[in-house]
């Protein structure tokens, strides 16, 4: 049940993430829907996975919003002699001491950017499957917490596969959604060439909130009330992906759980307690695209994962307003002059589509 205090974490959430916004909008100019699905992956506690050409601002974007908020920031250049203990860590053995001390690799940030992710080895990349899902790293049978909040945000060129590793499936179905920037529009190039025609924007570049205040908003994201039709219209989204002909492997579980939680993020990002199937439509490309493999016949026919979804989405009923998707009603007291049983009429504060 939502209370007068989450309410007011969900007014202070808008509020914060509005200054995250224009901080970051001050650096990727004409892009506001990437950075707004930036924020949803950030308070959703997602990773984010930035794929798109060279020059697009892949890892400014990323710079940018680590930038913004009062959190450890590490960047990782993923190359193809990169080990997986200078992810993770590595003990040594301290002469003083007569004992092994652990030293933290460079996963223990609350936000990693790691810049072309698909340069590292299989046997790399697998280093970041149990900090992406877990939050904890474990060497020589030591389990280490990583810092809360904790996101990563990948890039890779998907044009340029000379000296490139596909990400394998399980590593795609942990970052909760994938973004690609695009070029930018006339203007926006245009006004790209005054703010970063001198000094880079990223050297002004302040933090507009901290980290205890993204802990206190993911919190609050948590409140968001979701109904069971918009629960059940994500998981026949996910569904549908496991049984369409065009794909041969389907969205996982975990792919419905992501889909849940950054649908009650998009919520609040709108002033909303309640999330409502447009959340859903509007992230289930973002999230699901990336995982899902499409058949060779579909290769051949120039069918991408992004219009499978689209049709899908298309095919599936969307649950309308009579289903009960609102706020979940306050409890109200019984009026004197009317003997105990239910309410009649609509309750005051619930909310209808």
């Amino acid at each position: 049940m939502t209370t007068y205090d989450d309410r007011a974490s969900l007014t202070d959430l808008t509020t914060t993430a509005e200054r995250v916004r224009r901080s970051v909008e001050g650096v990727i100019e004409g892009k506001p829907e990437v950075v707004r699905l930036s924020l949803t992956v950030l308070l959703a506690e997602g990773h984010l996975l930035i794929e798109d050409v060279p020059g697009v601002g892949k890892t400014m974007l990323a710079k940018a919003l680590a930038r913004s908020i009062d959190c450890s920031v590490r960047r990782i250049q993923f190359t193809p002699d990169l080990l997986p203990s200078d992810i993770t860590g590595v003990s040594i053995f301290d002469q003083q001491r007569r004992d092994f001390e652990f030293k933290p690799g460079a996963i223990f940030a609350q936000i990693v950017i790691g810049d072309e992710i698909n340069r590292a080895s299989p046997k790399t990349q697998s280093a970041l499957l149990e900090s992406m899902e877990e939050r904890q790293v474990t060497v020589d049978g030591q389990t280490y917490e990583l810092p809360d909040p904790f996101m990563v945000v990948a890039t890779q060129n998907p044009v340029e596969m000379e000296g490139t590793y596909p990400l394998p499936e399980a590593q795609r179905d942990r970052f909760m959604a994938r973004v690609s920037i695009g070029y930018p529009s006339a203007e926006a190039e245009l006004q790209m060439l005054d703010v970063h025609g001198g000094p880079s924007p990223l050297d002004d570049l302040q933090p507009v909130a901290h980290a205890h205040d993204i802990v206190k908003l993911i919190e609050a994201v948590r409140t968001v009330h979701v109904a069971e039709a918009v629960r059940r219209y994500a998981v026949d989204l996910v569904s549908a992906t496991r049984q369409h002909p065009d794909l041969r492997l389907g969205a996982s579980p975990r792919a419905t759980l992501h889909l849940l939680r950054a649908a009650k993020a998009s919520a609040a990002l709108s002033g909303r307690d309640y999330a409502l199937p447009d959340d859903v439509q509007a992230l289930a490309v973002a999230v699901l695209s990336h995982r899902l493999l499409p058949t060779a016949q579909a290769q051949l026919n120039r069918r991408t994962a992004e219009q499978v979804v689209t049709d899908i989405m298309q095919r599936t009923p969307v649950p309308t307003s009579g289903g009960g998707i609102s706020a979940p009603a306050q409890p109200q007291p019984q009026p004197q002059h009317r003997p105990a049983g239910p309410v009649y009429g609509r309750q005051p504060g619930a909310r209808r589509l």
